[in-house]
């Protein structure tokens, strides 16, 4: 047997280890103390171990490095499955519940490092892109709740599908999290008060029963 695909397979594990490694001290620097003043391509290959020519292969630039810093926080944070998961279940108040604690838990770990990528969101056109991007798969879960209860009840007087996602995109965000929590509480203490915002919002507790939110 030729050794070749051995190499070859053991040349992609180095790459992804060395990638996953970047990524961490990308992380790790933007919820340092000095933040996104330290963050620099030269800093984050000195944290990783790397050569800074290692990082601009890997992604290319400094906002490719922080895309998957992004994308790295979606799927290890808040874990794509458990919100495909979500989307599915059968009943769009206990979707909307599920959708809530899972945000609630990943924004808190990532409190630091979200509101330091909003910040430079708002400074760097090209990395708003990227935020944008993402932002939009958010929107489009919401919608699909203001669609599913819509179909299965009516609205509240004057709220349209577009108004409903509109509402819940602004009501179920980190920045909602944020002003309520301020300094003296985390995601999760007010993460029932923005499930109950989100479910009056859609007229869900006209008549109906309550979904109990307990954050885990």
């Amino acid at each position: 047997m030729s050794p070749r695909p051995y190499r070859m397979g053991a040349r992609q594990a180095g790459a992804e280890e060395t990638r996953s490694r970047i990524v961490t001290a990308a992380y790790e620097l933007l919820n340092a103390p000095n933040g996104i003043a330290a963050f620099t391509i030269d800093a984050v290959a000195s944290q990783a171990g790397v050569a800074r020519m290692t990082i601009y292969y890997q992604f290319t630039s400094k906002t490719g490095l922080i895309e998957a810093v992004f994308d790295s926080l979606a799927i290890v944070r808040i874990g794509v499955p458990r919100l495909v998961s979500a989307l599915d279940a059968a009943d769009p108040a206990e979707t909307l519940a599920e959708l809530v604690r899972t945000f609630a838990a990943a924004w808190q770990e990532d409190r630091v490092v979200i509101r330091r990528l909003q910040g430079l969101a708002a400074l760097d056109p090209e990395f708003s892109d990227v935020w944008h991007t993402r932002e939009r798969r958010r929107r489009e879960g919401m919608r699909q709740i203001a669609s599913r209860v819509a179909a299965g009840r009516a609205m509240p007087p004057a709220l349209d599908v577009d108004a409903a996602t509109a509402a819940l995109y602004a009501i179920v965000s980190p920045e909602s999290f944020e002003a309520m929590a301020g300094a003296e509480r985390t995601f999760e203490d007010v993460a029932p008060i923005v499930h109950q915002l989100a479910r009056k919002a859609l007229g869900l507790d006209a008549g109906s029963t309550p979904v109990t939110l307990a954050v885990t």
